[in-house]
């Protein structure tokens, strides 16, 4: 009596429609590794939480005091100046840490990755959320700040998620891609710290980027971070503060193509990972 073979049908997707269901499957991964990296991030600091609050504080002072007071730049409608920079400081350093954090993400994960399977895009993931968390605890100085300058937000400020959204779009596609060349190519964790750096400088978090020709505010916003940075302050400060809305587009637009690029890099990338690492 003859059985048939098993029939194996390979249909062409079908990998991708697993691996996303995979990512939901392995989940509570995720839960640990943010877990994991928030504890240690703030259990071997002698300051713990504070430093979250320290760090965007001081560069606040330093900023206001260099560009407001000393440049003399203008604001934005009646805001105060150390609004006008911590409400930039705010989607930045979240910026900044997220793509640190991810760039190093899969390197410290190196025992884990070649050890077992699960989706590797559980690991960037997880440190973008560690960084999230660093970003809500320093909203308290913005509340405190608002506070102590009589700033009371507007109904624009209902329109925030939308910008933080953006931002950790931006966040999110900035640290696949560095999460993926950092394990190709090792010197990409000297060149981080340099984007981050070069990126506060070209970026308007010490000041308002309507000091920026209206001719040039276009190619301006060829640099994401000015729509998500801009978003920020035209929900946050309201009142006068208009958004450029071409800039804005445009820059979202860039997140979005940095996202999507971003996920596909990666993708393409991790079946190599285990090997290189």
């Amino acid at each position: 009596m003859s059985h048939d073979a098993p029939e194996l049908i390979i249909e062409a997707g079908r990998t991708e429609a697993q691996y996303w269901r995979d990512l939901w499957r392995y989940r509570e991964l995720f839960y640990f590794l943010a877990w994991r990296d928030i504890l240690v991030r703030y259990k071997q600091t002698a300051v713990g939480v504070a430093w979250a609050l320290i760090r965007p504080f001081l560069t606040m002072v330093v900023f206001s005091v260099v560009f407001g007071r000393l440049a003399d730049l203008p604001s934005e409608g009646d805001a105060p100046y150390p609004i006008l920079v911590f409400s930039a400081m705010l989607p930045w350093q979240f910026f900044a840490n997220a793509l640190s954090e991810c760039s190093n993400s899969l390197i410290s994960n190196a025992n884990l990755i070649s050890k077992v399977y699960f989706p590797r895009l559980v690991v960037p993931t997880s440190a973008v959320i560690v960084s999230f968390v660093d970003f809500l605890i320093s909203g308290i100085i913005l509340l405190g700040l608002m506070a102590y300058y009589n700033a009371a937000p507007s109904w624009r400020i209902l329109s925030l998620p939308l910008f933080v959204l953006v931002a950790f779009a931006a966040a999110m596609g900035g640290g696949l891609w560095l999460a993926a060349l950092n394990v190709q190519y090792r010197d990409f964790r000297y060149v981080v710290p340099f984007l981050v750096q070069f990126g506060l400088y070209i970026s308007p978090v010490g000041f308002s980027s309507s000091i920026v020709p209206e001719r040039w505010r276009l190619l301006y916003s060829l640099n994401p971070m000015v729509g998500v940075i801009d978003g920020f302050r035209w929900a946050i400060i309201g009142g006068e503060v208009q958004l450029y809305w071409p800039g804005f587009l445009l820059s979202l637009l860039l997140v979005v193509g940095l996202l999507v690029t971003g996920i596909l890099y990666f993708r393409r990338m991790e079946r190599t990972f285990a090997d290189v690492i």
